[in-house]
């Protein structure tokens, strides 16, 4: 009966996972229609997306490693894939020749060269099939406890301009409640590469959330060269990357799924 329970948790925290990261991929929608509806990328950065798309490329990679538990997080990276694919694709039919052309480089050097050593270093190196899981783990891990630090640069901006513009509160909630549902994911599965690394996204998370509501009323004016840009999310992990201001005055910021 136990087993059983268990099995009925690992279902619905896997469910609910799939379902958080999936409205955090969507997070940047309304960035991608202005992009469309101005026929320009203005100022908003492909660092995030790029990024976005290498985490969940990874983790899916890891997921079909897995034996156990690899389903929820192989379906969540293969939307998280196709939706930041699609990002990418309107980013470079709008975008200007210069940072077209930067865009490509950075998918080359991301999402072909990076994953590709990778691919290939631990499918031809590393023949024992459990080696190759843990390797790839680690990697995975590795990577998505630098980006869910990198939420640091925004909490900094917040204090510093005592204005939560640049961090909304409902994509706060969102990617603490996805860290929290993957964490107890990996936790009933025993993986401990699935559950450390969002230990530091909940922790981050709810700072987030804290800095909000001290902020949230306050009167201040506010840094003209900053503005806020919707996060990617990426791999169902919880991968979060703040990029700085861009010359247009953006700020960019990504976030891991797993």
């Amino acid at each position: 009966m136990a087993a059983m329970n268990a099995s009925h948790l690992v279902t619905v925290f896997g469910i609910l996972g799939n379902i958080v990261s999936f409205i955090v991929y969507l997070a940047p929608l309304p960035t991608f229609y202005r992009i469309y509806r101005k026929k320009s990328t203005e100022g908003f950065q492909s660092i995030p997306y790029s990024v976005a798309l290498f985490s969940a490329m990874l983790t899916l990679y890891y997921g079909f490693l897995k034996t156990n538990g690899g389903f929820m997080i192989i379906t969540i990276n293969s939307i998280g894939c196709a939706i930041e694919t699609i990002y990418l694709i309107v980013y470079l039919i709008y975008a200007s020749g210069r940072i077209r052309i930067f865009t490509i480089k950075l998918l080359i050097i991301f999402n072909v060269v990076a994953y590709g050593l990778i691919f290939v270093s631990t499918t031809f190196m590393i023949p024992k099939h459990s080696h190759r899981v843990n390797v790839v783990g680690w990697i995975c891990a590795v990577f998505s406890v630098c980006v869910f630090a990198a939420p640091l640069s925004i909490m900094r901006l917040v204090i510093k301009t005592k204005s939560v513009e640049y961090m909304p509160f409902a994509l706060s909630f969102c990617l603490t409640l996805s860290a929290v549902m993957w964490f107890f994911y990996g936790l009933l599965i025993n993986d401990f590469f699935i559950a450390s690394p969002n230990i530091l996204g909940f922790i981050f998370g709810i700072a987030q959330m804290i800095l909000y509501l001290l902020y949230k009323n306050t009167k201040k004016e506010v840094l003209p060269e900053f503005k806020l840009q919707e996060i990617p999310p990426n791999d169902v992990v919880e991968i979060r990357v703040a990029e700085g201001a861009t010359a247009n005055g953006n700020n960019n910021d990504v976030s891991a799924v797993v």
